[in-house]
């Protein structure tokens, strides 16, 4: 009985979190529509639906604290719909903080604290003080000859579109359409997807006519400032007979124009962009997080037959190894069943590889859920340090490991927090340098190969190098005398030092020198890295590149000083022969000179503090190519054993930071080898000196 309660509760979270984070899309598409001057009221009643939904699973659930806050926001969404109060900055605000608590309520629920929530308290007396007064509702619908038993049996939501819509000098027009009784809710959707368009549908009600036991009648009213000739040309085809409803005094037209075929109606989708000035909500906790409750993946049936397929598949080889091993004892030809294993292991490492693909698709999501959640910060974000800031997202579809995009969200949070508070300028500032008034911040996403790579881009005052350096010489991070030898990149890598900030007031937003670091850190637990690009004046570019997995990865198999080491693969370009007597020495770095471009080598025995029997050293050395994002590096290794499937485990809490490991993995034939982290290797050899002055970690 436990077990189905846990099950149950983990479903809660699931479909509350969705919830939650489709309330949150929601409401900045509310925002989004009213800067551009309108309103999209089937988009509030998809709000107020959602945490009515999200009211009934937390009472159900004994989530009693989300429950009263969902019960409050039901009644400022009631009035919403209603038209008895507007959708302005002050209820848009509510809306967003709402979310913002909703979340960190369930996350709250999901880890069983029950500590005091002082926000929520003021928050509830805040909705509670908020209720607007009713408006009372006037007779918009006077001009109109409609019959009373329509008005009778209009909802109350129906009265307040109605009046709106009239009100609004939008006129009215019926149609009364058949539909097939089994067909009804796919014929009803595609005519309100063609109607949408060009108006609003009021109401829809059966007439109780025909004498088509398969089929039923509606009369629909339909609210619209387009002409019937237009109406007819759009709904025609679907079989509506359409007329307008005369004003009072007028006259009903004598004859209707004929219904003409209509175009395909063009589906639309929500823009994954957000246009505009962001607004202005409430102060976001520096401590919120972005990630989900939910572990839980949404999969498509589809990708689980395949699975299924797969299994019966590798089903059959099993059988056929059983055969083989009647056959061996029955004294069976031993050329022949060596044949037939030789297939079955082909035919299981087909069957496998399949499988294994498809378990990586399985856990796929799409960069766009975090994406939102940062869209709902950027807004939160610009209000507390009263900026304009135009979001655009693109990317938003391209798909990452689940456990990846959790980890992400926090990183990211961070970097959104240092564009605007740090990147874009107050308004006055950009006019003065003649920018656009309002600052613009880039999110974009791709695949490159078997990584990702995400970019948070904006146009605001860059990064001051010279204050970078002196901050950097304050903390004690670089040496004085290294200052005029060390390069652009290193300089502006010395953000990411803890303690390191060019910002000389603190605000709540940032400037005490921490975030950049931490964000470092947990992308390279990710095994990934972080590039930077910046211009004075012109902006910055922070660009993460990551695996596409954590799971099972492809990695080439070799030794170091009799020792069996893992490449990933997704880092490897090329292996080749060390060239003999081609290595240089440059700024005390070895290098080689690969097809004409010079190449930075590392001695994995070296790095490891691996020491090989002179009489056991190799009689060749071969270097693997190793690229990420801009850096490329050589490992020098003494031997290529071969590509091989590996499942990294991760280190215990003892080995968890050392550097230059991304785990172990069983090589086969009870072999245990070390995962190397290109990644960290990359980034470590790259970042020269400045780092490594203020490195206290464990080395590799």
């Amino acid at each position: 009985m436990s077990d189905v309660i846990d099950r149950a509760r983990e479903e809660f979270f699931a479909e509350a979190q969705e919830i939650i984070e489709g309330l949150g899309r929601d409401v900045l598409g509310l925002d989004d529509a009213r800067k551009r001057g309108s309103q999209d009221p089937e988009l509030v009643n998809d709000v107020f639906r959602a945490v009515h939904t999200l009211k009934g699973l937390a009472a159900l659930f004994g989530a009693l604290r989300l429950a009263a806050l969902t019960h409050e926001l039901e009644e400022i969404l009631d009035e919403l719909r209603l038209g008895r109060r507007p959708l302005d900055d002050r209820a848009l605000n509510l809306l967003f903080q709402a979310t913002d608590i909703c979340g960190r309520l369930l996350q709250a629920e999901r880890d069983g604290d029950e500590s005091p929530f002082p926000e929520l308290t003021e928050f509830l007396a805040t909705l509670r003080g908020d209720v607007a007064k009713g408006v009372a509702s006037g007779s918009g619908v006077a001009p109109f000859d409609l019959d009373p038993g329509v008005l009778a049996v209009l909802t109350e939501y129906e009265e307040h579109r109605l009046r709106t819509n009239v009100e609004s000098g939008l006129s009215l027009y019926r149609l009364r359409v058949r539909f097939e009784l089994t067909t009804i809710d796919e014929s009803l959707e595609r005519l309100k997807s063609n109607a949408k368009p060009y108006g609003e549908i009021i109401t829809y009600l059966p007439t109780g006519g025909g004498d088509d036991i398969d089929r039923i009648e509606l009369d629909i009213l339909l609210a619209s400032k387009e002409s019937l000739e237009v109406l007819v040309d759009v709904l025609g085809s679907v079989g509506a007979d359409i007329e307008p409803v005369p004003r009072v005094g007028g006259k009903r037209p004598s004859q209707r124009p004929r219904p003409r075929v209509a175009p395909a109606p063009v589906a639309l989708s929500r823009a994954t962009s957000h246009p505009g000035p962001l607004g202005a909500p409430p102060e976001l906790s520096r401590s919120a997080s972005l990630r989900s409750v939910s572990q839980t993946v949404r999969v498509d049936i589809r990708k689980l037959d395949l699975l299924m397929n797969v299994v019966g598949e590798l089903g059959i080889v099993r059988s056929g190894l059983e055969r083989l091993d009647e056959r061996l004892r029955l004294g069976g030809s031993l050329r022949e069943i060596r044949a037939d294993l030789v297939r079955l292991e082909r035919s299981f490492e087909r069957h496998l590889e399949a499988m294994q693909q498809g378990i990586l698709e399985v856990r796929m999501v799409p960069l766009g859920q975090v994406f939102e959640r940062l869209a709902r910060v950027a807004r939160q974000l610009s209000r507390e340090a009263d900026k304009d800031v135009h979001l655009v997202v693109t990317g938003a579809e391209t798909e990452v490991d689940k456990l990846i995009v959790e980890e992400l969200s926090d990183p990211l949070m961070h970097m959104m927090r240092n564009a605007i508070d740090h990147g874009i300028e107050t308004s006055s500032e950009r006019l003065a340098v003649g920018k656009p008034e309002v600052g613009t911040i880039a999110l974009n996403a791709f695949q490159k190969g078997n990584h990702v790579v995400i970019e948070l881009e904006d146009d605001g005052r860059g990064i001051d190098t010279e204050k970078l350096v002196m901050a950097a010489l304050a903390r004690g991070a670089i040496g004085a005398d290294e200052v005029r030898s060390t390069s652009r990149k290193d300089i502006l890598n010395l953000i990411f030092l803890p303690g390191v900030s060019t910002r000389k007031d603190v605000t709540e937003v940032s400037g005490r020198g921490v975030g950049m670091d931490i964000v470092k850190t947990n992308i390279g637990r990710l095994g990934g890295i972080i590039d930077i690009q910046s211009e004075l004046g012109i902006g910055t570019k922070l660009s993460v590149t990551l695996p596409i997995t954590l799971a099972i990865i492809r990695a080439l198999v070799v030794e170091v000083a009799g020792r069996s080491f893992a490449i990933p693969l997704t880092n490897v370009q090329e292996a080749v022969v060390m060239p003999a007597g081609g290595v240089h020495v440059i700024d005390d770095r070895e290098t080689i000179s690969l097809r004409g471009s010079t190449l930075r080598i590392a001695r994995l025995a070296t790095l490891f503090d691996l020491r090989t029997p002179d009489e056991a050293a190799p009689a060749r050395e071969y270097v693997v190519v190793a690229e990420a994002g801009q850096n490329r590096l050589g490992l020098v290794v003494d031997r290529l054993i071969g590509g091989q499937d590996v499942v990294i485990k991760a280190f215990g809490p003892s080995l968890r930071n050392v550097r230059g490991f991304a785990g172990a993995a069983d090589l086969g034939d009870q072999r245990l080898g070390l995962v190397v982290d290109t990644l960290a290797l990359l980034d470590e050899m790259s970042a020269g000196r400045a780092r490594s002055a203020q490195d206290t970690s464990p080395r590799v």
